[in-house]
């Protein structure tokens, strides 16, 4: 099954009038969008839990949420807690904490039991992104949603992908005859995502995104559903555009660093980051680490 028709991909900013967070958005019959209630400057209109399925095949939850119980029972609600599998695309606080609370709902509610699917976070890990899946999802793993009526052929196949960059436990998921790439953090939009280390490695982000390259064109991956923002239309190019901003960032700091080799973190920033606002310079520090590593470990090659 094959149809985009409906899918909603505006390409303005995340600022818009249109996000809300009580009901789902229905971005083609088979995906909702329910937005958690947790705007932020980091998180942007709150994060994205997608709903995949339908009633006759039965849902897979894409990333939660927050531990919010308002947005978990939106969740049961668009589902009839009929949910087979929960997946967590990463274990930050904004992805993974609603992932036990709506699978102890389903099981109270109707003795349904869905698994929670991801990887454990990795030993760089902040306390507060700690995250043990009941099953680990293996690079490739597919899960499948199949038709309950016999005389339908019908199912839906996603895909996990590994990768690391954002999160040394990072998955993206692609729906596979579908054309659609689940990104979580790693592409969003509107933003590029922060990389801290130590759990963030920009070396294995930059390769992690020649992975979805490459996927997007086997698969003919057209659109990038984000965990934070709109639909993204025309994915090969959105990872390309990417890809080519880092490393030209990646250039900005190794002169940067060339030019005031004895400076300062705090330094740095200001000039690497001069065409950010100076209120996002404490965020941008955190992928400016990253960045100096990508730069000395290719020195050192």
């Amino acid at each position: 099954m094959n149809d985009m028709t409906h899918l909603d991909a505006p390409t303005s900013l995340l600022a818009q009038a249109d996000w809300q967070h009580l009901e789902p958005i229905q971005l083609t019959p088979f995906v909702r969008r329910l937005t958690a209630p947790n705007p932020s400057v980091m998180t942007g209109p709150g994060t994205n839990s997608y709903i995949v399925g339908t009633a006759d095949t039965g849902y897979i939850v894409i990333d939660p949420g927050p531990n919010d119980a308002e947005h978990i029972e939106r969740l049961y609600d668009a589902t009839a807690g009929d949910i087979a599998a929960i997946v967590c695309t990463h274990s930050h606080p904004d992805h993974s904490p609603a992932a036990k609370p709506l699978q102890a709902l389903c099981r109270k509610s109707i003795n349904s039991d869905p698994a929670i699917y991801g990887l454990p976070n990795g030993e760089g890990a902040e306390l507060h992104s700690y995250f043990t899946p009941d099953k680990v999802l293996q690079n490739n793993e597919q899960l499948r949603l199949n038709s309950r009526q016999l005389e339908a052929n019908l199912s839906y196949s996603l895909q996990a992908i590994h990768t690391p960059g954002h999160a040394s436990n990072h998955v993206c998921l692609a729906l596979l005859d579908c054309g659609i790439l689940f990104s979580g953090d790693h592409i969003l939009n509107g933003s590029t995502t922060v990389i801290n280390p130590p759990d963030g490695h920009m070396g294995d982000y930059l390769a992690s995104l020649d992975t979805l390259a490459q996927l997007c064109k086997d698969q003919q991956l057209n659109y990038i559903l984000p965990a934070h923002g709109h639909v993204l239309p025309d994915a090969l190019h959105v990872i390309a555009h990417l890809k080519a901003h880092r490393l030209g960032r990646d250039e900005k700091i190794a002169g940067v660093m060339a030019a005031y080799p004895n400076g300062s973190m705090d330094e740095w920033v200001r000039h690497a980051y001069d065409d950010v606002s100076p209120n996002l310079w404490p965020i941008a520090k955190r992928s400016l680490l990253a960045h100096v590593q990508h730069i000395q470990s290719k020195s050192k090659r």
